[in-house]
Order: structure tokens, then C-alpha cells, then sequence
């Protein structure tokens, strides 16, 4: 299915999962704007110099002013994917309050000012997916990683609030959530795992793009489990 001339955004689009969920967009011929917290060495993204790419960077996407700029300068948005976010281990009673409000500044916040200003920037029609993850789901999976789970259970219920607020105008509004993702990172993080089980990040970028493609005339407020082969593990 064709999005030749719709623009897309891709948070964190410079990352692993991100990369991916932009590189499938442009198969797709739509005009894509990836954000990165930092400034990209051109040399080290693999998607540098594609046609039809934008690079917006540095951007933190926690600073209402900044995230608003991003979403003013783009024409015509279609779809608004947020990738951007983080991780951290640690039981409840070892978290302290800094540490809840960096994953919830990280991956709520950030979440909640893209899914707003996309939705502002939207017409009649559009697609929001954000990230969120298993346990957000099943939130006893997230013990030992507390903050972590909390602030992407948060994820999950800005999610189908915003379904509900946006259906009126066509804009359709879901999220994924994968379990532990095959990333070069994560593979470095747990070297004894069985990769073979993990989702993949094009399988995933495949799951997003079905979501947010003009062929999705129905799931909106749904948050996609996307386990792959690791499912009921």
C-alpha cells in the first residue's frame, strides 16, 4: 500500500527499532522526519542521505517548546510513531522518586506531548501508534523493573484515552507492545539468551506500518501484543 507524499514521524528514529519503522516507511514512498535526542554523525545511520528523509536532531522530546517546533514544520501529517523512550532495572522498594520521574519523563512525556501535537497538526484522518511494552499488559511481568513498567502502563492508558478523544476525527490511535526486542543491545545486555524467540525489529516495524497504513479502517485504542515466538514465556 502506497503513502507516497504523506509524512510520517519517527521518534528515536536514529535507534535500532526506530530505524527500522522509518526504513519500511520510505519502502512505502512517504516523507519521513525521524527525531534524535543527540546530533547524528551522518556516518553512523544507516539511513542517511535517503531521499524523502528528514533528520530533526538534537531534539528532547520532554520539552513541550521543542516537541511543538518539530510538529509546526511538518506539512500533512499521516502518521506519528513514538519510538523515543528508555529502561531501567530495579525492584519498587530500591526506586527512588528520580528515578520514577526519569522513565516517566522519558516515556510517558515524551509520548504525551507527540501524541498531542500530532493530533493538533492532524486533519480530518490520521494514526498515532506509541510504544509501549509487555508488561504494561501483564504488570506483574515488570517486577524488578518497577518505574520502567509504571511509566509504560501509562503509555498503555494515554493511549486509548486519546483513541477515544480522536475518534470523531478519523484519527485512530493504538499502541504495540513488544517483549524484549532482538537489538544489538539488548543481545550485549543478556548474551546467554535464546535470540531465536525475540522479536525482530523489521517484524515489529511490519506490525506499526499495518497500523498506521490508510488499509487500517477499524483498530484504534488497541495495544498490540507483539511477542513473536517468546509468546506465553
Amino acid at each position: 500500500m502506497s503513502l507516497n507524499g504523506k509524512h510520517i514521524v519517527v521518534t528515536g528514529g536514529t535507534g535500532a527499532l526506530g530505524a527500522a519503522v522509518a526504513s519500511r516507511f520510505l519502502e512505502a514512498g512517504a516523507e519521513v522526519h525521524v527525531t534524535s535526542f543527540t546530533a547524528i554523525p551522518e556516518a553512523s545511520f544507516a539511513l542517511a542521505g535517503q531521499p524523502r528523509l528528514t533528520v530533526h536532531a538534537p531534539v528532547n522530546l520532554g520539552d513541550e517548546a521543542a516537541v511543538a517546533s518539530v510538529y509546526a514544520a511538518i506539512p500533512n501529517l499521516w502518521a506519528s510513531i513514538h519510538v523515543a523512550g528508555g529502561f531501567a532495572m530495579g525492584a519498587l522498594a530500591d526506586t527512588s522518586l528520580a528515578q520514577l520521574d526519569h522513565m516517566l519523563t522519558m516515556n510517558l512525556r515524551t509520548a504525551f506531548l507527540c501524541t498531542r501535537e500530532a493530533a493538533r497538526r492532524m486533519g480530518d484522518g490520521g494514526r498515532i501508534v506509541n510504544v509501549a511494552a509487555r508488561p504494561a499488559i501483564d504488570p506483574t511481568a515488570g517486577a524488578g523493573m518497577s518505574a520502567y513498567t509504571i511509566s509504560k502502563a501509562a503509555v498503555a492508558a494515554m493511549t486509548q484515552v486519546a483513541a477515544r478523544e480522536l475518534h470523531s476525527k478519523g484519527i485512530w490511535v493504538n499502541a504495540v507492545a513488544p517483549s524484549i526486542i532482538d537489538t544489538p543491545m539488548n543481545r550485549s545486555a543478556m548474551p546467554n539468551a535464546d535470540y531465536d524467540t525475540w522479536p525482530k525489529t523489521h517484524e515489529l516495524a511490519e506490525a506499526i506500518y499495518w497500523l498506521c497504513s490508510p488499509g487500517n479502517t477499524l483498530s484504534s485504542g488497541t495495544i498490540v501484543p507483539v511477542y513473536g515466538k517468546s509468546w506465553p514465556g
